[in-house]
Order: structure tokens, then C-alpha cells, then sequence
């Protein structure tokens, strides 16, 4: 059973993020896994930097998209969101079904935590999440033409913590 998890986990190297090939054209973007590993070592970062429970953001950060490993990676406007969370729920149900029952109820925990969005961990980490999609995309502005102004301003727009905020700027500049 472990080892279904570990496979299911394992899949998100194969997942693209998907945004970055419908939105500006790159054929091979980073994997789901790619973002989780950068967002978890911002998780890291921030969480000591500001004083969080940073082992609940990293263990939240590795699990945020974990059902992409069975759903893909959905953009935003794909379907309604109330979807998109039915289908991700049923997802991390699914996988963590194959771990000891006391590990699934508290990952499934920590991922219903990051969903509802409503602890400093959790909300951190959503502007984490796309502070790492801005520097993402600043790294891809070097190397791709095209405009990456819409991940810019979605980027922008969730980020208001004011270290993350300056930060982004800095992003935005290069």
C-alpha cells in the first residue's frame, strides 16, 4: 500500500504544470513536482523567517498538489472551482487511502487546511505558491519570448505580505 503512495507521489515529475504550456507556448515547462520542491524550500524560509510552524507549511506545501498526481494539472477558469475542489478532494482521499490510517487523516488534514485557507500557515503558504509561479516565470522570461504578464499580476494581486511583496518586486524588475 506504501508503495502505491510512493508511486502516486512519484508521478508528479511527470505532470506538467500546464498553465505554462496553454498560456505562453513553452512544449516542456517544469513538473508539479519542479513548483512543490521550490514552494516547500519557500515554505522552509518563510515559515522560520516569520516565526510559523514551518513543519506544518512544509508538510503542507509537499501535499498541496499532490492530487495532481491523479487530476493533472487544472488551470483557473478550466471548470468551476467548487469542481476543481470535489475532484482534487476525491483525489487526496484516494492516494492517502494507501497510507496507515493515522498518517491519512493527518495529511488529508493538512491539505484541507491549505484548502480552506483560513490559518497564517495555510495563507502564507498560498502566497508562497505564487510567489513561486512569479519567480518562475521571471526565470522563463529569460529564456522564451512571449509574455508572462498574466502570472505577473495573478502573482501580484494574491501576495500581500509585505516581505513576499517585496520580494515580487524585485522578481518583477529583472
Amino acid at each position: 500500500m506504501i508503495e502505491d503512495f510512493l508511486r502516486q507521489s512519484a508521478n508528479l515529475k511527470n505532470i506538467p504544470r500546464q498553465g505554462w504550456i496553454e498560456k505562453t507556448g513553452i512544449r516542456h515547462p517544469e513538473s508539479v513536482a519542479d513548483h512543490v520542491f521550490s514552494t516547500s524550500m519557500m515554505a522552509m524560509v518563510f515559515g522560520d523567517m516569520l516565526g510559523l510552524d514551518t513543519n506544518k507549511m512544509v508538510r503542507m506545501s509537499l501535499l498541496h498538489d499532490l492530487s495532481e498526481s491523479i487530476t493533472g494539472d487544472i488551470i483557473p477558469g478550466q471548470m468551476p472551482k467548487e469542481e476543481k475542489i470535489t475532484l482534487e478532494s476525491n483525489a487526496i482521499k484516494s492516494i492517502l487511502s494507501n497510507l496507515p490510517e493515522k498518517l491519512e487523516g493527518e495529511f488529508f488534514l493538512l491539505w484541507d487546511e491549505y484548502i480552506k485557507n483560513e490559518t497564517k500557515e495555510a495563507r502564507l503558504l498560498h502566497e508562497l505558491d505564487k510567489l513561486e509561479m512569479a519567480l518562475q516565470a521571471s526565470i522563463y522570461s529569460k529564456s522564451y519570448d512571449g509574455s508572462f504578464s498574466e502570472f505577473l499580476e495573478s502573482a501580484g494581486d494574491a501576495i500581500s505580505n509585505p516581505e513576499l511583496k517585496r520580494i515580487f518586486y524585485s522578481l518583477v524588475k529583472e
